[in-house]
């Protein structure tokens, strides 16, 4: 796990939903776009949550795939 923030950004005509979020708050971020879907004041509909919470999935599985990735160090050969 590291530090970095992971912003994901939705733009809906003037509205502008951007929610930050760290690795160990990726469940709160999933929470928190139902929330937001749930919430018949907002435009952020279930479609939106959906396409978010993919990405945040996907995401997910990218940093995992690379953190399992074997990584080189200038000692080893390349071949």
């Amino acid at each position: 796990m590291n530090d970095d923030i992971n912003v994901l950004a939705l733009i809906k005509g003037k509205e502008r939903y951007i929610f930050l979020y760290d690795d160990s708050q990726r469940a709160e971020a999933l929470r928190m776009l139902g929330r937001h879907a749930s919430n018949p004041e907002l435009s952020f509909s279930w479609y939106d949550a959906a396409v978010l919470s993919q990405k945040i999935r996907q995401e997910e599985r990218q940093q995992r795939s690379r953190t399992r990735m074997p990584q080189v160090t200038d000692s080893e050969e390349l071949f």
